[in-house]
């Protein structure tokens, strides 16, 4: 019978499991990494052979058997394939026969195949393997790989408290976080936000690959630095850093470095003086803001702070505000769109242009490609439609939010 994977109790960690096995599937088990380290392994008896023994002490395997295997072509085999192997006894090295079965992580797509976590070995003892022995390691493999991703994938304490520090995950003691990452709680300090925008030569970035490159340069820079991934954006913690300018000129050459050699398109947001250093995560979220309202500016400040962007981030935040209260929709809108895909006019798209030239005809006129006079009748006729006058303060301001919300929304 198979090692029921949901049968398995969930707390139950790799040895549990190598006993387990051992018992139902009749033999020795040991699991290993990818690099044939020894992660677990069940109880021994007298009829251990000298590999198991071995790699049970040195936590890994003999080189003179894992050389044997590569001739044999075992790795290649657990490599490309789940099923269960059959590795005969090698009398020379007096080694005893084994079944072995890959850990693998599922796949994350079509494009991207499995990824082996480990191997699970089971070596013969004085009796024969139980008929279902095969079965049971498939199970087994299965419940390796969700102990093992589980294990790989969870946070270490560190970065736990490089989390909670950075504002998720929980209430942090500062004094704590202070001690256990030799931080100082007091002095000033900067956080730089990094988030990759999406263009048409970017290639695709996962935020770890991403974190990890940012991490390497920080700590170039300063030793003390702290990084964190958190969700699709890097953050950097730069504490007691000397000057304002020099934390900005660092940040600007690394975007730019990294756009010119690695092609990827990055946009920085900079928080700083950080007083101390439980006004971290503040300034976290001082950094997210400036990052949601530099999207649509891209490439136009790519590396900025919340005092050089405030325009940019209030007015964003003003229209995510109106954006979700659709009773703040201006109806009328709808009716120059209306007209538009009527009559296949450009009233809308003219308006706007109107507006964003500040209300000078030629220039917007220049803009549409069009006569001055076109431009004149059909500003005359978006008055008329909307029933507003574009000398009037009020109505104009009114639009030119309603036209931008409608800008964000479509892409136009």
């Amino acid at each position: 019978m198979a090692v029921d994977s949901g049968l398995v109790a969930a707390d139950i960690d790799l040895f549990g499991l190598a006993q387990i096995v051992a018992q139902n599937a009749g033999g020795m088990v040991s699991i290993e990494d990818p690099q044939s380290h020894v992660l677990a392994y069940s109880a021994s008896d007298e009829a251990a052979d000298p590999m198991r023994v071995m790699s049970i002490l040195g936590r890994e395997g003999p080189r003179e058997y894992l050389a044997v295997l590569r001739k044999w072509g075992v790795f290649d085999r657990l490599r490309q394939t789940d099923e269960v192997i059959d590795v005969p006894e090698h009398e020379e090295l007096n080694i005893k026969r084994r079944l072995a079965v890959s850990v693998r992580h599922p796949a994350d797509g079509a494009a991207r195949a499995p990824r082996v976590l480990g191997t699970i070995w089971l070596q013969q003892g004085d009796r024969e393997f139980k008929p279902d022995a095969a079965e049971i390691l498939r199970g087994a493999s299965a419940i390796a790989a969700r102990l093992i991703s589980r294990s790989l994938d969870a946070p270490s304490t560190e970065a736990l408290l490089v989390q909670r520090l950075f504002g998720v995950g929980g209430p942090v003691d500062v004094a704590t976080v202070a001690t256990a990452l030799n931080l100082p709680l007091t002095g000033p300090a900067a956080v730089v936000g990094f988030a990759l925008t999406a263009t048409e030569t970017a290639p695709a970035t996962e935020p770890s690959a991403l974190g990890n490159m940012l991490r390497l340069r920080a700590s170039s820079f300063r030793n003390d630095s702290v990084t964190a991934t958190l969700g699709d954006r890097v953050y950097v913690l730069l504490p007691s850093y000397k000057a304002a300018h020099a934390v900005t000129a660092w940040t600007r050459q690394l975007v730019e470095q990294l756009e010119t050699k690695r092609a990827l398109a990055l946009r920085a947001a900079i928080a700083c003086p950080v007083p101390e250093l439980g006004g971290v995560a503040a300034a976290r979220r001082e950094v997210d803001r400036v990052l949601d309202s530099t999207v649509a500016t891209y490439p136009r400040g790519r590396v900025t702070t919340l005092a050089d962007s405030r325009t940019a981030v209030l007015l964003g935040e003003i229209l995510d505000l109106v954006g979700t209260r659709p009773e703040l929709h201006d109806p009328r809108l709808r009716a120059l769109s209306d007209y538009d895909r009527k009559h296949s006019a450009s009233l809308r798209e003219s308006v706007d242009i109107y507006l964003r030239e500040h209300g000078d005809v030629r220039n917007a006129a220049s803009a549409l490609q069009v006569h001055p006079n076109t431009l004149r009748y059909r500003i005359r006729r978006v008055e008329e439609i909307l029933r507003i006058d574009l000398t009037d303060p009020a109505d104009r301001l009114l639009l030119e939010i309603q036209l931008a919300l409608h800008r964000r929304e479509h892409g136009r």
